[in-house]
């Protein structure tokens, strides 16, 4: 008896994720788990040079400002509740000081341009079509830094306003980046805050507009990360508490199925041996002293030394 539906998810034969690869992901929180794993299993990797960003639009911003190393100054800065703000960002960036926010941005523009140019794979998780425009300046933020609504428009992107975000977000990379692999996947965290009708109707013109733009010959992909949870995982037993965002039991289940896609076979040993090695070194002994524990720290340091070896960027 079968208790679960399984969607079929091609396993990718060209330009596989290896130890060799660079990784940059961009986009809503679920981009955040699936970026804790590749630092977990330690390959190279960076996430969200700009915290969380949740729709299109931000995204697209940001590899703009990256790709022309756009320098921010104090014209770019709003200040809000004692701290200082930026409308391109998230509010984790967010600063008392003023001058640190202004460094803090400057350099994650520069780090995000080096990234860009050196990725091998770029994966890019969007999380609501929903998007908020400040009134004042009639520029759509990334983030709304707990400014009363009133000052914004809350708008709904169409279809052809994501495809055509989308196609300027390829363009962009491609023109700095020619053999980058981007991977596209619609977080599967419900923004119910928008209204339950209004989350299904957001999602769905993201994942059209993803659709209209993937492209197997042109290194553009789609990652089923939401139908996943909406169909494999039907049941409130894989959301947190909150009933919105997916458990760990949920993200590692999607983070399998992603290494089934995306990963060589030749990769998988040293991620198994990585999470042996992490696992080993959380391992709380009775006895520090132990003879056996001793043992136990001399084989865990010859497997640190055999990966290290192998690959010296990796740091335990």
């Amino acid at each position: 008896m079968k208790f679960q539906t399984n969607i079929s998810i091609q396993k990718e034969t060209r330009n596989q994720i290896d130890y060799n690869s660079k990784v940059l992901l961009l986009g809503s929180c679920f981009s955040e788990n699936i970026g804790t794993k590749f630092n977990y299993y330690k390959f190279q990797s960076q996430q969200n040079p700009f915290g969380i960003l949740f729709h299109p639009k931000a995204i697209e911003n940001l590899i703009i400002n990256s790709i022309n190393e756009k320098i921010y100054s104090e014209d770019n800065l709003i200040y809000q509740n004692e701290r200082w703000h930026c409308f391109d960002a998230h509010s984790s960036l967010s600063s008392h000081d003023k001058e640190q926010l202004l460094e803090n941005l400057n350099l994650a523009v520069s780090k995000t341009h080096i990234d860009i140019k050196e990725a091998s794979h770029i994966i890019i998780t969007l999380g609501t079509s929903w998007i908020y425009r400040f009134i004042e300046s009639d520029e759509i933020v990334a983030n709304c830094h707990k400014i009363p609504q009133k000052k914004f428009l809350k708008e709904l992107l169409t279809v052809d306003e994501i495809t055509e975000s989308l196609e300027a977000i390829i363009s962009l990379l491609k023109s700095i980046n020619n053999h980058i692999n981007i991977i596209f996947t619609v977080s599967p965290v419900r923004h119910l805050k928008d209204g339950f009708i209004e989350n299904t109707l957001s999602k769905s013109h993201l994942i059209a507009g993803i659709h209209s733009v993937v492209d197997k010959r042109n290194n553009t992909h789609y990652f089923p990360s939401y139908e996943i949870m909406m169909d494999e995982l039907r049941d409130y037993r894989f959301y947190a508490e909150d009933m919105i965002h997916p458990n760990t039991t949920a993200i590692n289940y999607i983070w399998e199925r992603f290494v089934y896609s995306w990963f060589s076979e030749t990769t998988l040993p040293t991620l198994k041996e990585i999470e042996t090695i992490q696992k080993g070194m959380m391992h709380r002994p009775f006895n520090e002293k132990s003879e056996k524990h001793q043992l136990f720290l001399k084989n865990l340091s010859e497997k640190k030394e055999r990966i290290t070896a192998k690959y010296p960027f990796i740091k335990f």
